[in-house]
This record gives structure tokens, sequence and C-alpha cells, in this order.
């Protein structure tokens, strides 16, 4: 019974007959013949295409935050700010020490030029006016005459005193130096800088929190490029290459969209086996990260088959029936009912039944259609 009305309602919908001139609308095209696989519907998830966690590197009390969450960013813009008070003591007391390494790094160099110059000045004083004039004349030459003193040595030895200073003056400079950089570095930390334009997508802290190294502080990222996040079964990446454009369907529309492949992961998750695939969506299709998205990937295991394929605009809605405008032999173009199967592109539709190929139709039968006998 169900069948007979299904043919009934199809030969009251096939018998509205005109002209092909007479059907107001596009020219007419021939329908043509496309081998066409199965595809596989698969679950995906817009997700910024540059996106950080910014994590604390020292411990301490958060004295600063920009902002909340959607509150957009320049980069190198202060973000998130940690009090670093204690740190600026130890910072200052780290450039006191270099200074004195400094100090005593010129006081040894000056040791040295005057015992290099004057060594006389670093002998032992054995007395004032006429003693030290006798010790120097007669004492020490006959001393080293004798071999119980060695001024030769002893002047070595002197210099040799000086120059050790010297080494353990620079020593300690480069000590307190690297003290410096080492306190310049988490000084640094204390501060977390945007690393490019965006915005904070989720904000973990907030003003007055105490954190730990690697307490994660908030997420930043750029929302004016989005991709899509699908975990393909493996047994489908055959399929799938580099560059290719599949069909995308958002939660938020029903009209399909076209993203292409921009990454393959090189391996497949061991608990799914599954591989992540970004693929690239533009912003104007009116997606936001973490909306939901279908998207449809070939499935080259299953049988490739021909199906007549045309122009989405030559279809004409009855309700909730397609059809299409078809030319007969008598150059007459009468309504056909067809059933539909999914887009190919951007504007071409695959056809299950009704239709074969070779056939002409109207492509855009956007008018009315007027009676057979009208003349123009």
């Amino acid at each position: 019974m169900m069948r007979k009305c299904w043919v009934l309602f199809f030969l009251l919908f096939s018998v509205q007959i005109a002209t092909a001139d007479s059907v107001v609308g596009g020219g007419i095209v021939e329908v043509i013949e496309k081998q066409v696989g199965s595809s596989v519907s698969l679950s995906g998830t817009v997700i910024p295409k540059r996106e950080v966690t910014l994590a604390a590197q020292l411990p301490g009390r958060v004295r600063y935050l920009a902002g909340k969450e959607g509150d957009a960013f320049a980069a190198k813009t202060l973000l998130v700010a940690i009090d670093e008070t204690e740190l600026l003591a130890k910072y200052n007391s780290a450039r006191a020490n270099l200074a004195k390494a400094d100090a005593a790094f010129r006081n040894a160099s000056m040791q040295y030029t005057r015992e290099l110059h004057s060594p006389q000045q670093n002998t032992g004083m054995t007395g004032m006016g006429v003693p030290s004039m006798f010790d120097n004349m007669f004492s020490k030459p006959a001393s080293s005459m004798m071999g119980t003193n060695q001024p030769g040595l002893d002047r070595q030895a002197q210099l040799y005193a000086q120059g050790t200073q010297i080494e353990q003056a620079k020593s300690a400079i480069e000590q307190a130096k690297a003290q410096v950089r080492a306190i310049e570095s988490k000084l640094r930390d204390a501060k977390s800088m945007a690393p490019f334009n965006g915005l904070i997508t989720s904000k973990f802290v907030e003003v007055g929190d105490t954190v730990q190294p690697g307490q994660p502080l908030l997420k930043f990222a750029n929302t004016q490029e989005l991709q899509v996040l699908v975990n393909v079964p493996a047994r489908l990446m055959s399929g799938i290459s580099q560059g290719m454009t599949v069909p995308a369907k958002l939660d938020i529309s029903p009209n399909e969209i076209m993203i292409s492949v921009d990454q393959i992961f090189p391996i497949a998750q061991s608990d799914s086996h599954t591989v992540a695939v970004k693929f690239n969506i533009s912003t104007s299709t009116g997606a936001l990260p973490g909306m939901y998205v279908e998207v449809r990937v070939p499935d080259v295991n299953s049988e490739v088959k021909s199906v007549p394929l045309i122009p989405v605009s030559a279809i004409k809605w009855r309700g909730s029936l397609p059809g299409v405008y078809v030319i007969n032999s008598e150059n007459k173009a009468e309504l056909r009912l067809i059933r539909v199967g999914e887009k190919y592109g951007r504007d071409q539709i695959t056809v299950l039944s009704g239709l074969k190929a070779g056939e002409r139709i109207m492509a855009n039968p956007s008018g009315r259609v007027l009676p057979s006998n009208h003349s123009q």
C-alpha cells in the first residue's frame, strides 16, 4: 500500500511538463558520472593553531594578572607577574659582591705592579736610616754570597704571590657575575609575557594566590588561526594525504564546508589505535575553539562505485522531496523526483536514484515552470 502511494505521488509531480525554454532560470547541463567511494564521518574539535600554557617558574605570590578570559593582548605584553621582593634583595646583594670582587681585583693588580717595578718596597725592613742602609748594602749581599739568601728567588716568589691574588680576584668577579646572571634569569621568570598576538582562553590563578614551580597560570591562544583535531582510525589513514580537502560540518550550521589537511602525526596512539590529524579551517565559517565538527574522510577499503553527479543548484525542492527538471526527447522539461546522496565539493551532489549519466537537466531552475504551449 505504501509503495502504491509513493508511485502515485511520484506521478503527480512528474506530469508537470514544459518546454525547455519555458523554465525561467539557468541553462542546460548534462549529468556526468563520477567514481566515488564510501566515506566515514568522524568527530573532531576546533582548536587554536597556536596555544600555550604559561606555568610558574619559581615559587611566590601572584601580584599581577593582565585580564580575564577573552581579553586580547599583543605579543610581549606582560600577562602574569609573581612577587620578586626577595629576588630583588638577593640581586642587590649579588651586585654588591660583584663590586667587592672588582675592587679586590684592582687592588691586586696595583700590588703586582708595585712589586714588579719597586721590589725593595716589599722586602723586610730591618731598621731605619743607617741600619737599613747597612742591611741593604752589606748584610744582604753577604748573605747572598754565602748562600743563605737568594734575592732572585725571593723576588720571583713575591711576583707569583701577587699574580695569584690577581687570579683569585678574577675568579671572584666571574663568580659574582654568574650569581647576578642567575638572579636576573629568575627575575625574568617571575614575569610571563605574551609569546604572540592572542587572547586568554583559560585562567587558573588569581592575584594573591601562592604558586609553585610548574603550576599552570593561564592558557593563551591565537584564535585568528584555527584547526580541527580529528583522531582518525589507522585503517583509514591510507586515504588521507597532506594538503587534501575533505567535507566537514559544524554543529552550528547544516551547511558543509571544506577543510584541508595541515598535519599528520607520525605515530598512532597505542590505546585507541588512531592517528591525530589536524585540518585547517577558516574563521569565516563561524568556528570557535572547542566547537564540535563532523568530518567526512574517504574509506579506501570500501568498493568504488559510479554515481551521477549534478549541480546543487539544479535541485528543486518540493517540501522535503528533491527533484530536477529533466529535458526529454521532445525537448521538454519534466520534473522528476530523485534521491540525493552526499555533497561533492562545494557545489555538486551525488544522485543515488532517479537519474543516469548522459541525461540533460536544467542547471538552475530558479523560476516557475510555464505551460508547455507558452509562446515566447
